[in-house]
C-alpha cells in the first residue's frame, strides 16, 4: 500500500487547471496575429470550450488583464500588465537573471562563460563563470570588447536588421577576423554570418587567440532588440563546438526570454 502511495505522489503535479488555462490564454493574445481577437479564434488557439473560455476571460477582465471591446465582441490584453512590466523593467537586474545560466553553461562545457552587454561600440562584460578552475581566463567584470571582435561580432551582425548590418560592414575597422582590421575577408564573413544565422550561433578557431577557441550567441531584450551576446570561451577541442554551440544558443535563448523578448522567430528551430 504505501509503495502505491508513493509512486502516485511521485506523478503528481501541482497545477491548477484553471490557472494553466487563464495563461495560455493570456500568452495568445501576447503572441496572436491580432492584437483583438474574438471568444471563438482565443479558445480554438488555445484548445478550451467556449464556456469556459468566456468565465476565464471575464474573470481576466475583473482584474484588468483582459479587456473587452463591447462593439466588436473582441478581447486583448488589459492596462494592469503595464505597471505589472515597469515594475519588472524598474527591479531587472541582469547579473541575477544570467548567472544560474552562465554557470550551468560554464561547468557543462569545462569553459568561461561570459555574458556581455553592447555599450557603443564596445561589448561590456556584466557576468562571467568559469567551469574550469585549472585554465582560466583573465577577463574581469567590466572589460570592454569592440563589438566587433570575433566569434560575439559574428553574432550581434548575423542578427542585426539589414541595413544595420550594411552600415557596420561599411566601417574601415571591423575586427571579425582578428585585432588587425586588415585580415578582414568580406566574402568569407558574409559567409559566416549566414551560417551563424542558421545555427543560431557563431564560432571562432584559435583566430583571436591562439589554442583558443570562443563560440557566441545573440542575446535580445524588449522588441526583439539585441542588447548583448553569450560567449563561451575554452580549449576544448574544434570537434566539440558543434555540440556546444548550441548549448551556447540555448542559454541566449532562454536568456532572452527572461528578459522579455519574443524568442519564438528569433533563433533557429531546433
Amino acid at each position: 500500500m504505501l509503495k502505491n502511495q508513493k509512486k502516485v505522489k511521485s506523478i503528481y503535479k501541482p497545477l491548477v487547471p484553471a490557472v494553466e488555462q487563464a495563461s495560455r490564454i493570456l500568452l495568445f493574445l501576447g503572441e496572436g496575429p491580432q492584437y483583438k481577437m474574438k471568444l471563438t479564434e482565443i479558445c480554438r488557439g488555445v484548445g478550451i470550450h467556449k464556456s469556459k473560455g468566456h468565465s476565464i476571460l471575464n474573470t481576466l477582465k475583473q482584474f484588468g488583464f483582459v479587456e473587452k471591446n463591447p462593439e466588436g465582441k473582441t478581447y486583448s490584453l488589459g492596462p494592469a500588465f503595464i505597471f505589472l512590466a515597469r515594475h519588472v523593467l524598474n527591479n531587472l537586474q541582469y547579473p541575477e537573471i544570467v548567472a544560474p545560466f552562465l554557470e550551468n553553461l560554464a561547468k557543462d562545457t569545462n569553459g568561461t562563460a561570459l555574458f556581455g552587454l553592447i555599450y557603443g561600440d564596445h561589448l561590456l562584460v556584466v557576468g562571467k563563470r568559469e567551469g574550469n578552475q585549472n585554465i582560466g581566463f583573465s577577463i574581469r567584470l567590466g572589460h570592454r570588447f569592440h563589438m566587433t571582435l570575433g566569434a560575439h561580432g559574428k553574432a550581434i551582425a548575423a542578427f542585426m536588421p539589414e541595413a544595420d548590418r550594411e552600415r557596420l560592414l561599411a566601417k574601415k575597422k571591423v575586427y571579425f577576423h582578428g585585432l588587425d582590421p586588415s585580415r578582414l575577408n568580406l566574402k568569407r564573413l558574409r559567409e559566416e554570418l549566414t551560417r551563424c544565422k542558421q545555427l543560431g550561433y557563431a564560432q571562432d578557431v584559435g583566430e583571436i587567440t591562439a589554442g583558443v577557441n570562443f563560440i557566441s550567441a545573440p542575446v535580445f531584450g524588449l522588441q526583439e532588440k539585441i542588447i548583448g551576446c553569450i560567449i563561451l570561451i575554452g580549449t576544448f577541442a574544434e570537434t566539440l563546438i558543434e555540440q556546444y554551440g548550441p548549448k551556447t544558443a540555448d542559454v541566449a535563448r532562454r536568456i532572452s526570454y527572461r528578459l522579455g523578448a519574443n524568442v519564438k522567430n528569433l533563433y533557429p528551430v531546433g
